[in-house]
């Protein structure tokens, strides 16, 4: 199989491919998209959430700051400007004339109150805290187009987090709960969603920015991903934006590129047996990666050491675990000599779709583990129950667990991912060690040298000394479009899918 394989971070490759329509005539401007996983929630504040992002991020729901996946850097999305005051203070200058898809004008008061809403602990929303955790906020507002944010601790790359924050309107969201019809700025207007079978997006005809080609937008949710790339085949659907590898067989059709996630299992460092370092240590030895590169997993992804790729900064000289099952037998056994109670069941909680082949690498890790002595079952659920044991409030008395995870981190700062990963109060963590929230809290405010040091020193601690996850691969992503579209994937595809960049022939 020969795929054409993007270059590395944010280059792209324009998909220009040859074919007649797929859709009837009066439909030729609307795209359906296939997603892996059936979209259960449609906020924005849990847009940090892939299958949400895919939908909601820059169509629906726009951000202050938008990040440029394909050249890097930073432009104006409903912010058109942004200084540091002082250490701790930003000011943003709001795009004027905006309006809400209901009418009303877009000001200064919709961002405090996003801000605010993210940092709400009745919502658990994800974008807060995956991103903000661990900084309070205050806020002036000179007038209507201007916020000046004040952050405990300083937030030296405050705008950079503003690029993941979609911001939500004041007065059309409640406050505290979920809101089931998103109300936004952005080119879309969010028109249907059928529970479990469809979502609809529509153009906005009151849209402040350039006019889109796609008029609307239906997303379907398939979990086979034969089944999903077949549809593209027979004209039933446009973007598939996550197939397998066995299933990305089309070179027409089919493009695979390097993108920020990486796979893990997140190890529940609370609960004996997993409480024991030298399990945890076991249980990265008992895992061949390299026997799932080219089957399980593609042959283009790499082995990871750790939960951000080798482009972000602070990324630390960790060595790979080696596949070594005897040396991991003789530590459980040890563990085992000691009264660490192994036969107590440790549960792999797997998330179904979250990326191709997710129930098969599970089962191959689950009996990796259970072959050097490890009492271990898998239990699989989609993303709506498997987000209670991966978000906290934890599902309690679940006993020791491995949750299967995918971390995306395509902006290139660790703080995207320390807090939420390894901070006691952060959202996915199951580390409790003082020490890493005092190193976390120093290298947020740092900058220049002394923060990439000091991201390393985390990295190298909470991964070889604490040893909080099985660190798996650094993926590569394959997409599926149709012949009748000019598209560039980019490393944003993993959780973002801008209607806006499709082109039609």
């Amino acid at each position: 199989m020969k795929l054409h394989l993007l270059a590395v971070c944010f280059s792209t490759t324009m998909i220009g491919l040859s074919g007649g329509s797929a859709h009837a005539e009066d439909a030729k401007s609307n795209v359906t998209v296939v997603l892996a996983e059936t979209v259960d929630v449609v906020e924005p504040c849990m847009a940090a959430r892939q299958d949400v992002g895919r939908v909601i991020s820059e169509n629906v729901n726009e951000m202050l700051v938008e990040f440029d996946y394909v050249n890097g850097g930073l432009k104006p999305r409903l912010a058109t400007e942004w200084s540091k005051i002082d250490d701790d203070t930003w000011e943003f200058k709001l795009r004027p004339n905006v309006k809400w898809h209901d009418g009303k004008p877009f000001t200064a008061k919709d961002v405090q109150f996003t801000i605010e809403r993210n940092k709400n602990k009745k919502l658990s929303c994800e974008t807060g805290g995956k991103y903000f955790g661990g900084t309070e906020f205050s806020f002036e507002t000179p007038d209507a187009n201007t916020i000046r944010i004040t952050t405990k601790p300083a937030q030296p790359i405050l705008p950079l987090l503003m690029t993941v924050m979609a911001v939500e309107s004041a007065e059309a969201t409640p406050a505290d709960e979920f809101t089931r019809k998103p109300i936004g700025t952005g080119p879309y207007t969010f028109d249907k969603w059928e529970i479990g079978q469809s979502i609809v997006l529509k153009r906005n005809p009151d849209y402040w920015g350039e006019k889109p080609q796609v008029e609307q937008a239906s997303y379907l949710f398939r979990s086979d991903s034969a089944v999903a790339a077949a549809m593209v085949d027979a004209g039933e659907a446009d973007i598939v934006p996550a197939v397998s590898v066995q299933d990305a067989t089309n070179k027409e059709t089919d493009f695979a590129y390097p993108n920020s996630e990486t796979t893990s299992l997140r190890i529940d460092t609370r609960a004996a047996p997993l409480n024991d370092r030298r399990i945890r240590e076991a249980m990265n030895l008992a895992i061949d990666r390299q026997a799932m590169l080219g089957t399980l997993f593609p042959e283009q992804a790499k082995i990871a050491t750790q939960l951000v790729v080798p482009t972000t900064i602070g990324y630390a000289d960790i060595p790979a675990w080696p596949y070594d099952p005897e040396k991991a037998k003789e530590l459980v056994k040890a563990a085992k000599a000691d009264g660490v109670p192994l036969d107590q069941e440790i549960r792999i909680i797997g998330r179904n779709g979250q990326y191709p082949n997710a129930t098969e690498a599970m089962e191959a890790m689950m009996a990796m583990l259970q072959d050097v002595g490890l009492n271990v079952k898998l239990d699989m659920y989609d993303v709506s129950v498997w987000n209670g044991y991966f978000v906290a409030p934890f599902v309690a008395d679940s006993g020791p667990t491995l949750t299967q995870s995918q971390h995306d981190n395509a902006t290139g700062d660790p703080v995207f991912t320390a807090f939420v990963k390894y901070a006691t109060d952060g959202s996915h963590s199951m580390v409790r060690d003082p020490a890493v929230d005092a190193l976390i809290a120093k290298a947020t405010s740092a900058t220049g040298d002394a923060r990439t040091k000091l991201w390393k020193e985390l990295f190298a601690k909470v991964n070889t000394e604490i040893i909080a996850d099985i660190p798996m691969f650094h993926m590569v992503g394959f997409t599926r479009v149709s012949p009748r579209l000019d598209f560039k994937p980019t490393i944003a595809t993993n959780s973002e899918l801008q209607l806006s960049q499709i082109r039609f022939k």
